[in-house]
């Protein structure tokens, strides 16, 4: 490939989520014209509140919705996977990350490692493991431990490991500081900060808004399924909209000095 055709490569989504519309047995539609992209080496984090829909569109991105998305278009590496399992999405080189983890408890932290190489068929997992093991010291120390038994943060590294086995060009995450506490919340995102600095993009969902968009390149608000403003990491830390809703930081002072916190949506 030369370096015009290199450079176009770059340009392309690896991920890009056109129009999608997705509704829970066929009655509630949770998505509403949705569309976004992630370009290579990029993360793009998506803000919003419960129930907006953020784990819907990762679920019907992965194709864990049967029958979904009702319509619109998801490609992946410029290939439409509507309607495709998984586990054939993985193999195009998608990591998944769900709300709440998704270890195997009663297996080990060897065998949870192992599993995460399943989408390839090289010869490499058993470096790749003693390569995670020695990137993440603590599972080295309990690779024969039934993960199921680790702490959060433990777990948390784990899964971020296994992840990371499957060789990914792109990963999903779904709240990965959920539960953990304010130590560990920055330790998991030097982490992220390690694997996009190397070179995988992410699609990133976090409930802790200000550590999202302090990794992102780009960002998305998300609201009753539809997509309301998106932009720049930068220029959405500097939106009020978000600074309030997200960020807790626009206040008002009343004549007596009192504050009064208010939240008013004015997406543009």
């Amino acid at each position: 490939m030369d370096a015009p055709e290199a450079a176009r490569a770059m340009d392309k989504p690896l991920l890009r989520v056109g129009n999608v519309e997705t509704a829970y047995y066929g009655r509630l539609t949770v998505l509403r014209g949705v569309s976004l992209e992630v370009l290579p080496g990029q993360v793009v984090t998506i803000l919003g509140s419960n129930g907006a829909g953020k784990s819907t569109l990762l679920k019907t991105i992965m194709g864990y919705i049967p029958d979904q998305p009702e319509k619109g278009t998801i490609e992946v590496l410029g290939r439409r996977v509507n309607g495709w399992d998984p586990e054939d999405i993985a193999r195009l080189g998608v990591a998944y990350i769900p709300e709440g983890r998704g270890i195997f408890p009663e297996l080990t932290v060897h065998e949870n490692l192992r599993l995460g190489a399943y989408p390839r068929g090289d010869g490499a997992v058993a470096a790749d493991v003693e390569a995670m093991e020695a990137r993440f010291p603590i599972l080295r120390e309990r690779r024969r431990q039934q993960a199921g038994t680790l702490s959060g943060g433990e777990q948390q590294m784990l899964v971020l490991a296994r992840a990371l086995m499957s060789r990914p060009k792109l990963m999903l995450l779904d709240e990965p500081s959920l539960g953990l506490a304010p130590r560990l919340v920055g330790e998991v995102f030097r982490i992220i900060r390690e694997i996009h600095a190397a070179g995988t993009a992410m699609l990133l969902i976090e409930q802790n808004a200000r550590q999202a968009l302090g990794v992102a390149d780009y960002g998305y608000v998300l609201e009753s399924g539809r997509i309301v403003l998106e932009g720049t990491s930068t220029r959405l830390e500097a939106d009020p909209n978000v600074q309030e809703l997200y960020l807790g930081m626009v206040r008002e002072e009343s004549a007596k000095g009192f504050r009064r916190f208010k939240v008013r949506r004015r997406w543009a």
